[in-house]
């Protein structure tokens, strides 16, 4: 199962969303092929998605028959800071206190995942980002080199904090930054990116699922 915001439901990409692929792709070793269930929707925060998992009906029921759940979310919660840089500047102080907040959901999403499957064996793995805004020559287009400079900045501060919030809360952290953009940030991402620069193609879909899967055979093989 696929929870999250635009990235999870695929859009801007006429394509198999990373939830799909993943589904398909997983070895019968490890349960697969698996059928999947995406629930990802755009424009979708933090708050929306914990608000699902403690409120509406469907998405606990779905969430707690899913032996595996894959959780990509907390981008959006972050918009609000793109326009205050560009206005004027946004350095790490202006966006701890944002950051902080947005992992104390992960972590509390996390819990609500595992709460709603009880005791049945059950896998989440959370994901983190590339760029939580545009990136690649999109983004250098429209913001400049400075932008992509200070938006990096960014992304690796929310990596951080979703891999130890989720990691503490019993999920797996997968990380997305090192296979679009390489361990140091040196490689333009643009050839996964959509014309939007903001969301994966197919090949960045097909990145993702990869890194999922090998972080699942990971999990596995230490079991």
């Amino acid at each position: 199962m696929g929870l999250g915001d635009s990235v999870t439901s695929g859009y801007g990409c006429d394509c198999e969303t990373f939830v799909q692929r993943y589904a398909a792709q997983l070895p019968p070793a490890k349960g697969g092929p698996a059928r999947p269930i995406n629930l990802g929707k755009g424009g979708s925060t933090s708050v929306d998605l914990l608000h699902d998992l403690r409120s509406d009906a469907a998405t606990r029921r779905d969430v707690a028959s899913a032996d595996v759940v894959l959780v990509t979310i907390g981008a959006n919660d972050l918009g609000p800071l793109l326009p205050r840089w560009l206005g004027s500047d946004c350095d790490n102080t202006c966006y701890d206190g944002a950051v902080a907040a947005v992992g104390r959901r992960v972590g509390a999403i996390v819990r609500q995942i595992h709460a709603l499957r009880g005791s049945a064996p059950q896998q989440v793995l959370v994901t983190g980002y590339w760029n939580v805004f545009v990136d690649g020559e999109v983004g250098r287009q429209e913001h400049g080199t400075a932008y992509l400079r200070w938006s990096d900045r960014l992304t690796r501060a929310l990596n951080a904090q979703i891999a130890q919030v989720a990691t503490a809360a019993g999920a797996t952290c997968v990380h997305l930054y090192a296979p679009f953009k390489s361990p140091t940030g040196d490689r333009d991402p643009t050839p996964l990116l959509a014309p939007d620069g903001d969301h994966p193609d197919a090949a960045g879909h097909e990145v993702i699922a990869k890194a999922l899967l090998a972080a699942t055979s990971s999990i596995e093989s230490h079991s």
